[in-house]
């Protein structure tokens, strides 16, 4: 480990003391401030321009989230059990349960309709809307499930753990087509390439590698960063990569834009004072600016989410989230709304305006 901040943080899905959030409030509507939020009323407006009561949904930490469409968003959590839930509607849709660990992400395939959920009890298990049990485990990672991505024909998942091993899985028959283990590489994130072979896995040994999923061998490694990589998301085009680093007191806390073709840094996202949990190139068709200006967003420990200028790496907007504990993860939909996990208030919902990026409720 480089730092003692390594050492002692590691991943969020280890247990951690609750933030006493910023200082600053969001730049809109701000829920109140407090530790203890679990499973509370709140009110906040409607569309309206009434009061309603969102109750969370939630009974710990979201730490996963992922929108189906835009209004639908799964979402995963230290509770165990994964949720749907209609956030232009603001209500409840479904919920999965059915893991005996913490759940550490949820994915949606589009195309085969499944429901995917990893957990710290070291399975994978796939769901399907309408039906409340399982209908396919994945078993052989020998320690928590970190990671896991659909490739873009939604037959191949890939997962990743901290036992140090990458594998690729074959949906339909739930069997493991490759693995791959590689010494102290505590896996945190994992995703594929576009219209290529290739896959993106961030870790906790500070690297960025690439896989070919032909033979699930790396290809190649960017430079080492100083800190943790905590995620990683590619762009639609598939000609970049963002990851985003651990850190402390504003020391790592950055994202960093890859550029895959060259095999080089590109850009640093630098603001944040704390680890930066997420990363995501944002839908070009929820954007406010030419589709020439492309914009990524990042969520914090710090309880902030930033829009940055993608090429520049200038910061468009931020917005400070009172009371929500540390922000884990993030999703957008190609309507303008960012979808944010958080430790005490739950799943957060914004809106990407003209003016900025404002909070609508939380769930």
């Amino acid at each position: 480990m480089n730092s003692l901040a390594d050492s002692l943080m590691g991943k969020f899905f280890s247990k951690r003391k609750k933030s006493a959030g910023p200082s600053r409030p969001c730049s809109a509507r701000t829920a109140a401030s407090g530790d203890e939020l679990v499973n509370e009323s709140k009110s906040v407006e409607n569309q309206d321009g009434g009061m309603c009561d969102i109750k969370l949904q939630h009974s710990d930490a979201v730490v996963s989230v992922a929108v189906i469409e835009p209004g639908l968003c799964l979402s995963g959590s230290k509770d165990c059990q994964v949720i749907l839930y209609d956030y232009s509607k603001r209500q409840f849709v479904e919920k999965w349960d059915g893991h005996t660990g913490s759940i550490t992400k949820v994915i949606y395939g589009a195309t085969c309709e499944n429901v995917l959920s990893a957990s710290r009890d070291k399975t994978i298990k796939v769901w399907r809307r309408g039906h409340r049990q399982c209908i396919q485990t994945l078993t052989g990672h020998d320690l928590v499930v970190t990671a896991i991505h659909l490739n873009s024909g939604m037959e191949s998942v890939c997962s990743g753990s901290r036992d140090n091993s990458v594998k690729l899985w074959d949906l339909q028959t739930g069997s493991c087509l490759r693995s791959n283990s590689i010494p102290q590489n505590l896996v945190t994130d994992v995703k594929f390439v576009p219209d290529s072979s290739l896959i993106v896995q961030t870790g906790e040994d500070k690297e960025i590698r690439i896989f070919d999923q032909r033979s699930l061998q790396p290809v190649f490694s960017f430079p080492k960063k100083q800190y943790i990589q905590m995620c990683c998301d590619v762009s639609t085009d598939g000609n970049s990569v963002i990851s985003c680093s651990n850190g402390f007191s504003g020391n790592g806390c950055e994202a960093t834009l890859w550029d895959l073709r060259n095999r080089v840094l590109h850009t640093e996202y630098k603001g944040h004072c704390e680890a930066v949990e997420a990363c995501l190139f944002l839908p070009s068709s929820s954007l406010t600016t030419a589709p020439s200006c492309p914009l990524v967003a990042t969520a914090s420990r710090d309880c902030s989410v930033k829009i940055w200028d993608m090429m520049s790496g200038g910061l468009k907007h931020e917005c400070f989230v009172s009371g929500s504990g540390p922000l884990t993860s993030l999703t957008a939909d190609q309507e303008g709304s960012i979808i944010v996990g958080s430790f005490n208030q739950g799943v957060q919902v914004f809106k990407m305006a003209s003016t900025g990026l404002d909070k609508l409720f939380h769930y």
